[in-house]
């Protein structure tokens, strides 16, 4: 119904650099909440590894939130305890994680060799001859697959719980037939003069492209049909052409637009409810004709615009209104995300070219491709400083926020590749997996997986891993995503 609309915000009674500063003051206050809010899903996945190795009997010497120097820290009994300046990850240290090698290596010395063997002894200089049986990889399998899993299975329950507040707290945002704004003017789909302060004072062409006053085709935009009959912000629709509008609210809305957008040059009468300044409500009909405009369509559903197209056109904007939903409906939600977000991490390779050009070559940058930790702490900034959002609407952003954010660490964390989470996992069920085709075969059990093979690997991807997050911190900070 406002696709391409814009109405103007007058701010009144405060002083601009008051505004100013309060929009500052919110800004810091999304991204610090954000932040706080990372380094505690962090904390939490770093302590789902600490528990299950303390529990299995394992060493733990350090535990830390954060990378690079340390800005805190403290010893409790053996595991020294921390946060780091860089608060882009976290680690604990388990004794053993990488075991001697194997009795059949082979000896001859070649580069890639003595590197393994570098990095073997570095781990290993940790070992203690009291550790006895409480390395890492003296433990059996299923142990050091637990630990190894209970840190992104720990994001994964912060993410459920995310999401439950998010569903049953708070409730999801549904349009109403109550009228949010009703904009002065008209702008068809795309128009360039629609970050203008006051779009409806740039003169356009029928096609939304900026043009001078008094060219072919060049006008100020239309004013819009809703304006001209009488709507007014806070309007609630009750009924159009004499049907009523159903009364959930998404249900009503859709029934508006649908008859809106069929409507192009036929008049059509609503009964409306308005509330005056003494609370008293009054209903009323009032008549207004649909123009033709061009808004933007998304056949698929996917979240993204597949084209425009000529619709009847109304001029005004939903209220929005958050109804919660009941529990049994978060396995569905849920299951809807988790698919989503694992398309959203295979699609990554696939977006990184147009990333590259976003962030150096200037390219508009895509709102449906990956955004880095820079970038979402600056959306949730930019929501909590924005006055046209409700605080309901902030707190539902943030919270969908979080619950992302440990969604992706869960599923990233998985990928069977080294130097991640999964990546051990993969190696002690191949262990596992490689003992019981020997016991079936009579040999003897081979012992344990010498992950140390797969440190070219662990590097590779590390800086594999590097590149792009260095890639998202320009691009979000030259380009970002915003959300106006």
């Amino acid at each position: 119904m406002g696709p391409g609309a814009r109405s103007r915000r007058h701010r009144r009674g405060r002083p601009e650099t008051e505004l100013e500063l309060s929009g500052f003051l919110l800004t810091v206050f999304g991204i610090v909440a954000f932040a706080v809010g990372l380094l505690f899903s962090i904390g939490f996945h770093e302590f789902g590894h600490f528990f299950w190795a303390r529990k299995f009997g394992m060493r733990v010497p350090q535990f830390f939130v954060g990378f690079g120097p340390t800005v805190f820290s403290r010893r409790y009994g053996e595991t020294e305890f921390g946060i780091k300046g860089v608060p882009l990850g976290g680690f604990i240290r388990i004794v053993g994680m990488i075991p001697p090698a194997e009795p059949d290596e082979s000896k001859r010395a070649t580069r890639m060799r003595s590197f393994i063997a570098e990095v073997r002894g570095a781990a290993l200089d940790d070992v203690r001859p009291s550790d006895g049986d409480r390395v890492f990889y003296k433990k059996p399998w299923w142990q050091r697959v637990v630990v190894m899993a209970a840190g992104p299975l720990h994001n994964l329950v912060l993410a459920v719980l995310f999401f439950l507040v998010l569903l049953v707290g708070i409730g999801l945002p549904v349009s109403s037939t109550t009228l949010q704004a009703v904009p002065n003017c008209v702008l068809p789909a795309g128009a360039a003069s629609a970050a203008e302060d006051d779009p409806c004072e740039v003169p356009i062409t029928p096609a939304g492209e900026l043009c001078a006053v008094g060219s072919a085709d060049c006008a100020l935009p239309a004013a819009g049909p809703a304006k001209q009959a009488g709507l007014q912000a806070g309007d609630t629709i009750l009924a159009i052409d004499g049907e009523p509008v159903p009364d959930e609210p998404d249900e009503g809305w859709a029934a508006l637009v649908d008859s809106v957008q069929a409507s192009a040059g036929q008049p059509l009468t609503l009964t409306v409810a308005r509330e005056d300044d003494e609370g008293t409500t009054e209903r009323f009909d009032l008549t207004v004709t649909p123009i033709e405009n061009t808004v933007y369509v998304d056949d698929d559903e996917d979240g993204e615009v597949d084209g425009t197209t000529e619709v009847g056109y109304l001029g005004v904007q939903s209220a929005q209104t958050y109804v919660r939903q009941p529990l049994s409906s978060l396995p569905g939600y849920f299951g809807d995300v988790v698919v989503e977000s694992v398309q959203r991490l295979v699609e990554i390779p696939e977006r990184i070219p147009q990333l590259f050009r976003a962030a150096f070559l200037g390219e508009e940058r895509d709102p449906m491709g990956p955004i880095g930790l820079v970038g979402v702490g600056r959306l949730s900034g930019e929501a909590f400083a924005f006055d046209g959002y409700t605080t309901t609407f902030k707190i539902s952003f943030f919270v969908g926020l979080l619950a992302s954010v440990n969604l992706v660490l869960f599923l990233f964390n998985l990928l069977p590749i080294y130097p991640l989470d999964g990546g051990h996992v993969a190696g002690a069920l191949y262990e596992k997996a490689r003992a019981t085709v020997a016991r079936l075969r009579g040999r003897p059990d081979p012992g344990p997986f010498d992950i140390a093979r797969l440190m070219p690997v662990a590097y590779v991807v590390a800086g594999l891993f590097i590149l792009l997050s260095g890639l998202l911190v320009i691009a979000d900070v030259v380009n970002p995503i915003t959300l106006q």
